[in-house]
């Protein structure tokens, strides 16, 4: 059987997304594994390859799985609607984070299955089924259109991570080189954790794995790491280094491996405050980068949220890794009600703290969140397109215009030029920075005039 599998571009009008960083499809490659084995599986990214037609036309599928993200959404209708007009014989199946939180967003004449949460066996199931020209009925994880009501089997509650076959990388052999985050490129993801024991206002990750925190085994991610071909991994985990002893062990077994990398992950900042030896470990066997949601510089910001740090946390974790001389990629969120002196605050501290490479996000409440549920009403737009980190979905309390004119100005302003420059040499190639100021100068064009996207 045939089995294509996509990931999709993002919609014209969402800014950010592939035009920033590009990651390889870690969830297909884990769903293509469980199958490939069997059937003729190819996985079409569409962020580096545009021609869907084409590759349908060529390889005639039996059955089309896409993933989706909120911001994915239309674009994704979109693409079944175009496949289901090819051959409206071909069996149709979504799944990913959007489907397993809200299912019934992809209830469509085009679209046969909804998949709720992993995917692996579900998916593998439901070849088999469709092999067999059996019915998709009773199926675990499985939404399916009846009568215009979807039915759903709620998803087993998977805890065993090391249960899923390795991802199936082979199937983007094609692409790997192009996958990448700043200067670390080609860059290889793999996933070590699920979930996260933190009840952020914002995010739904912990949902998804209901509260709990779940890992694999040391052995198994070791094992799977020394079969990368990439210099630089990043962690796709949700938060690398809540569990340290887990994480001693995982460095303690890359360091007798001899496994030579460049590492980039996850970690919250009272972790790593926590933790300073641990970090001190990390960076000797190559951690390079530590993403870190500092959100916001008042309590009362973080406390709105529920973060469960503070800006203490926030200034020692930046100290550590300093100290350590691990590049810190630093996340910020910006409310709808801040005006002019809190974006001049942003920037400031951000200068004062010497961060090298930041990004900031407008609150966005996705759905899925505590947060949706609550500001669901305030709503400018249910248009999926905006749900992209750039776009407020939320009133503003300066007009529209200014408050991106602002937001614009913080991109340019909280590091300054100079060191935006020297940071740009000391990590690119010479060939490669022009090309980057100029692909850096279009999104933030985009993202000063989105006022105009309303």
């Amino acid at each position: 059987m045939k089995i294509l599998l996509i990931e999709p571009a993002k919609a014209p009008l969402t800014i950010g997304g592939e035009d920033v960083f590009i990651y390889e499809p870690l969830a297909l490659e884990y769903v293509a594994a469980g199958v490939s084995g069997d059937h003729d599986v190819r996985i079409l990214d569409m962020r580096l390859e545009k021609d869907l037609e084409g590759t349908f036309k060529h390889f005639s599928p039996d059955v089309v799985g896409i993933t989706s993200y909120t911001v994915h959404v239309n674009t994704v209708k979109k693409l079944f609607e175009k496949l289901k007009g090819w051959n409206h014989k071909v069996l149709t199946v979504v799944g990913g984070h959007h489907a397993t939180m809200v299912p019934e967003d992809f209830l469509s004449p085009f679209i046969d299955l909804i998949v709720m949460g992993e995917g692996v066996f579900t998916f593998k199931e439901i070849i088999a089924r469709f092999e067999k020209k059996e019915g998709f009925d009773g199926i675990a994880g499985v939404a399916i259109t009846k009568k215009d009501r979807l039915i759903k089997i709620p998803s087993p509650n998977t805890t065993n991570l090391d249960a899923f076959p390795f991802p199936d990388r082979r199937l983007t052999a094609k692409y790997r080189r192009d996958y990448y985050s700043e200067w670390m490129k080609p860059l290889a993801s793999m996933r070590t954790s699920k979930g996260c024991p933190y009840r952020c206002r914002f995010c739904a990750q912990w949902k998804l794995a209901e509260g709990r925190y779940l890992k694999r085994n040391p052995e198994r991610v070791v094992e799977e790491l020394a079969g990368l071909e990439e210099k630089n991994v990043f962690f796709a985990d949700d938060e690398s280094l809540f569990d340290s002893q887990r994480m001693k062990n995982l460095a303690g077994l890359i360091k007798d491996a001899g496994i030579k990398k460049q590492y980039f992950l996850y970690g919250r900042s009272d972790t790593i405050v926590r933790n300073p030896k641990l970090l001190e470990m990390w960076r000797k066997i190559g951690l390079e980068r530590v993403f870190v949601g500092f959100e916001f510089l008042k309590d009362e910001d973080l406390n709105y949220i529920r973060k469960s740090s503070t800006t203490n946390d926030n200034e020692k974790a930046i100290k550590i890794l300093q100290d350590l001389d691990v590049e810190i990629y630093a996340s910020f969120i910006l409310r709808q009600e801040f005006n002019k002196s809190d974006f001049r605050a942003i920037r400031d501290y951000c200068r004062d703290l010497k961060l090298s490479l930041v990004s900031f996000a407008v609150l966005t409440p996705l759905p899925g969140t505590d947060l949706y549920e609550e500001v669901k009403p305030q709503l400018l737009t249910h248009n999926y397109d905006y749900f992209d980190f750039i776009h407020t979905l939320l009133p503003t309390t300066l007009p529209l215009k200014q408050f991106y004119e602002e937001y614009y100005q913080l991109y340019k302003k909280a590091i300054p030029l100079h060191k935006q420059f020297l940071v740009a040499l000391r990590r690119f190639p010479l060939r490669e920075i022009l090309p980057l100021i100029k692909k850096g100068n279009r999104v933030l064009n985009q993202l000063k005039n989105a006022y105009r996207d309303y």
